[in-house]
C-alpha cells in the first residue's frame, strides 16, 4: 500500500536540508553527523537539523528512531514551527508502521492545538484513513466501519473540495458496500436456519440503505425465494420485477425468474458459491 505523505512536510525536509551542507564547526558531512546523534544529544541539534534527521530516518523505515527525532524537535525546541509540523510527523509515523491508536491519538491532538494550521485538512484525512484501514471482514462486528464511515464523512464536511474529500468519498463507498456484506452475511444465516421474518429485515435493509452496492442483486433474490417460501407469491413477483428491471443480465434475476415462471432455466443447474457468482455479476 502506498502510503500517503504531505507535501508541505516534504518541502520542508528539502528546506532543512538544503539550510546547511555541513555541520558548523565540523567540517563534517551533516548526514553523518545526523546518524551517530542519538535524541539524548537533542539539545545539540538544531530544529532543522533534527527534523530534517526525523525525515531521514522514516524514508528508511526506521519508524521508532524517526518518532524520537520528531520528539525531540518539539522537546526541545516547543515554541519553534518546526516542532508544530514534528507533531504531525510523529502522527503519520505512527500510521505508517500501522500504530493506528497511536497515529489517532496524535492527530487528535494535533487538530485540538492547532485548528488553524495549514495542513490541518490533512490531519483530518489521516485520522480518518487511520479508522478506515482497521475495517475487518465483512464477517465480524461493523462497528470500526461506521466509525471510518463518520471520520471520512466529517473530512468531506469539512474541506469539500479537497482532494482529501474526493478520496475520502470513494473510501465511504468502499465501507458502505463492506456494512452491505455484513448484512447479507447476516441475512443468509438467518433464511438458513429458516428464521426467514430476520433474514427479510436484513436483505431489505440492504436494497433500501445500500442501494449503490453490489449486494443488492442478491438481496433482491434472497427476498423473492423467501416470499415464495411463504406463500407470497405477488410479494415474490413484484421484487423479481425489482431486480429484473434495474440488473437484467445478472443471474441473480436469472434464478429469480426460474423461480417464478415455469420451465425457465437458472443461472446454473447446481448454484455456484457466492464468490464466483459475485465475479460473474461484476465482470
Amino acid at each position: 500500500m502506498i502510503r500517503p505523505i504531505l507535501p508541505a512536510l516534504a518541502l520542508l525536509l528539502l528546506t532543512a536540508c538544503g539550510s546547511f551542507s555541513f555541520q558548523q564547526g565540523t567540517g563534517q558531512d551533516p548526514s553523518l553527523v545526523r546518524r551517530s546523534a542519538a535524541p539524548a544529544d537533542a539539545s545539540d541539534q538544531s530544529p532543522e537539523a533534527l527534523y530534517a534527521a526525523g525525515m531521514q530516518e522514516l524514508r528508511q523505515n526506521r519508524y521508532q528512531r524517526a518518532v524520537d527525532l520528531f520528539d525531540s524537535v518539539e522537546r526541545e525546541h516547543p515554541y519553534s514551527t518546526w516542532a508544530t509540523n514534528a507533531k504531525l510527523m510523529v502522527a503519520y509515523t505512527e500510521y505508517s508502521r500501522n500504530r493506528y491508536t497511536e497515529a489517532i491519538g496524535a492527530l487528535d491532538r494535533f487538530i485540538q492545538l492547532h485548528p488553524a494550521h495549514r495542513d490541518i485538512a490533512y490531519a483530518y484525512y489521516l485520522r480518518a484513513l487511520s479508522q478506515y484501514e482497521q475495517i475487518n471482514d465483512a464477517e465480524r462486528d461493523q462497528r470500526q466501519t461506521q466509525i471510518a464511515m463518520e471520520a471520512l464523512q466529517d473530512v468531506v464536511n469539512r474541506f469539500p473540495d479537497s482532494a482529501y474529500a474526493r478520496d475520502a468519498r470513494l473510501k465511504m463507498d468502499l465501507a458502505r458496500d463492506h456494512l452491505a456484506g455484513r448484512e447479507m452475511h447476516v441475512g443468509r444465516w438467518y433464511q438458513r436456519q429458516g428464521l426467514r421474518q430476520a433474514a427479510i429485515g436484513r436483505f431489505r435493509r440492504v436494497v433500501e440503505e445500500y442501494q449503490t452496492t453490489n449486494h443488492v442483486p442478491e438481496a433482491l433474490h434472497r427476498l423473492t425465494e423467501i416470499y415464495i417460501s411463504l406463500g407470497l407469491t405477488e410479494e415474490a413477483r413484484r421484487t423479481a420485477s425489482v431486480l429484473g428491471h434495474n440488473y437484467p443480465g445478472s443471474t441473480w434475476y436469472q434464478d429469480s425468474y426460474a423461480l417464478l415462471v415455469e420451465g425457465a432455466t437458472p443461472a446454473t443447474p447446481a448454484r455456484q458459491g457466492l464468490v464466483t457468482r459475485t465475479l460473474n455479476w461484476l465482470f
